[in-house]
C-alpha cells in the first residue's frame, strides 16, 4: 500500500512539474498612425455656356469642353453667336497630401431654370483629368469640368441658372 501511495505522489509531482513547463509567453507590438492632409475641393470658376441661339423648330445641344471651348450638336437647333457672352468651364482647386491620387465623381445631370417655368438639362459632364487626378508635390491640382446643355426647340429666352450648384466630389484612392 505504501508503494501505491508513493506512486500516486510521484505521478502527481510529475503532472505538476509538466504543467509549469507550459508557461505563457508574452510579446508586445507598437501601434502607430500617419495622419495625412485631408483632401479638399474649392470652386474657382462657375460653369457658363455663354450665349446660345435656338431654332424655333429644332432642338440641339451646346457642348462645353473642360478647356472652355464650345461646339454644337444634337438635332442642329443650336448655334453659337459671334457674341459669345461669358464662356467658361467650371474650375476647381483640389488640395491635399502631396503626390496622392484621388478619384473624381461628376454628377449625372442637373437642371437649370430661368426662374419661371422654363428649364434645360445639363448632362454628360467631363473632367480635364478623366476619372482620377494626382496632386502635385505641393499638394494641389486644377480640375476643369465641362458638360452638355440640352436645348429644346423654341426654348424660351432668358438667363438660366442652377440654384443648387453642380456637385463635384473627390476622394483619395
Amino acid at each position: 500500500m505504501k508503494n501505491v501511495i508513493k506512486l500516486i505522489v510521484i505521478a502527481a509531482s510529475v503532472i505538476a512539474i509538466s504543467n509549469t513547463s507550459f508557461a505563457q509567453a508574452t510579446a508586445t507590438a507598437s501601434a502607430s498612425a500617419n495622419i495625412i492632409t485631408p483632401i479638399t475641393i474649392s470652386k474657382t470658376v462657375d460653369m457658363n455656356f455663354g450665349n446660345v441661339a435656338v431654332s424655333a423648330t429644332l432642338s440641339g445641344t451646346a457642348v462645353l469642353a473642360p478647356a472652355g471651348t464650345r461646339t454644337t450638336g444634337g438635332g442642329g437647333g443650336v448655334t453659337l453667336p459671334a457674341t459669345n457672352g461669358t464662356v467658361s468651364a467650371a474650375s476647381f482647386t483640389v488640395s491635399g497630401q502631396a503626390s496622392y491620387t484621388y478619384a473624381i465623381t461628376l454628377p449625372s445631370s442637373c437642371t437649370i431654370t430661368d426662374g419661371a417655368s422654363h428649364s434645360m438639362t445639363v448632362n454628360a459632364f467631363t473632367s480635364s483629368l478623366g476619372s482620377t487626378g494626382t496632386l502635385s508635390s505641393g499638394g494641389t491640382q486644377t480640375l476643369n469640368v465641362g458638360a452638355t446643355l440640352n436645348v429644346a426647340a423654341g426654348q424660351a429666352s432668358g438667363a438660366y441658372t442652377n440654384a443648387t450648384g453642380v456637385p463635384v466630389t473627390v476622394n483619395y484612392n
